[in-house]
């Protein structure tokens, strides 16, 4: 299997160990190349890797899958670029910055196979929650996701990473689109929403540092508060039901029942992205039709996050 790296930053790092690892338990053999921007020497583990290391798109040949894991601003280009020469895209989230492009015009329409990075959806609390939705029947939900900025990336200035930057494709409301991804997941997309947004703390970025929304469903009214700011890590849902609250605590690894019954789920990060990296493999190879994310799906959550629908 021929495989195509676009982009080697951290979460392209971390899915190429992660391929190469799950690969290598299915007895799959891959090659993979890299299309980077930069000469800069990677580390040895990581060039270990790769078979090639390209500069252009002109050096690039046909490949069994590609993952694009540049910066958000730069996917439409790198789509287009490589339309006819991928089977499979792994294209990393959000799938675009904004709403107004054609997938049919970037490769991405019917019959092109492609999946779009949704890891919350593969941790095993959220897992866990899912096994249990059809035994709730909640009147409204929770969500939150607050973390520090200048805590993602240890030894990084944080001012010069794409989330500080709007151009870039940055800031909470589309940064931090899993919530919306894993809401849809459960719920489907909302019959109307509200979004409040803009940049309010003392961080040196032109992005939006706070994203609040008020959604309403048929049967619930969801809320969902996303920021860049909060001191202390929180990433959970409340879901409140008839026999009490359930909770899923996503930093924590636990799931609460209603009747106070913590059921465990803590494990390595990384996990989730295994498991992710698992489908994507069984999809590239084996799937037919849509992925469980298709870049039309994700395009639909990216307006919602957007507040556009």
């Amino acid at each position: 299997m021929k495989a195509l790296f676009v982009g080697l930053g951290s979460i392209g790092t971390r899915h190429l160990g992660n391929l190469m690892a799950v690969a290598k338990e299915k007895g799959i053999s891959v090659e993979a190349d890299a299309l980077r921007s930069s000469t800069r020497a990677l580390a040895p583990e990581v060039a270990a890797l790769l078979a090639h290391q390209y500069v252009s798109f002109d050096q690039l040949g046909r490949y069994d899958i590609a993952f694009i894991t540049n910066p958000t601003h730069l996917h439409a280009h790198t789509l287009a670029e490589l339309a006819g020469r991928v089977d499979c895209f792994f294209i990393e989230k959000p799938i675009f910055e904004g709403t107004g492009y054609d997938l049919d015009q970037l490769g991405l329409g019917i019959g092109q196979k492609a999946y779009v990075a949704a890891p919350m959806r593969w941790c095993g609390t959220f897992l866990a929650l899912k096994e249990r939705m059809s035994s709730l029947a909640p009147y409204s939900v929770r969500v939150i996701c607050s973390s520090y900025l200048p805590d993602w990336r240890p030894g990084v200035d944080y001012r010069t990473v794409y989330s500080a930057h709007k151009e870039m494709g940055g800031g909470v409301t589309i940064d931090l689109i899993h919530e919306w991804d894993y809401l849809v997941d459960l719920f489907g997309p909302p019959l109307e929403m509200y979004n409040f947004k803009g940049t309010y703390s003392h961080l040196e970025i032109d992005s939006d540092d706070l994203s609040v929304y008020i959604a309403r469903y048929p049967s619930l009214l969801a809320e969902v508060h996303l920021d860049y700011f909060g001191r202390s890590y929180r990433r959970s849902i409340e879901l409140f039901c008839h026999e009490g609250t359930v909770t899923a605590d996503f930093g924590a690894g636990t799931l609460t029942l209603a009747d106070g019954t913590v059921i465990h789920c803590e494990e390595p990060v990384n996990q989730r992205y295994l498991r992710e990296m698992d489908y994507f493999l069984e999809y590239a190879r084996r799937g037919k039709g849509e992925s469980v994310n298709s870049p039309a799906m994700a395009q639909r959550v990216l307006g919602l996050t957007l507040g556009e629908e």
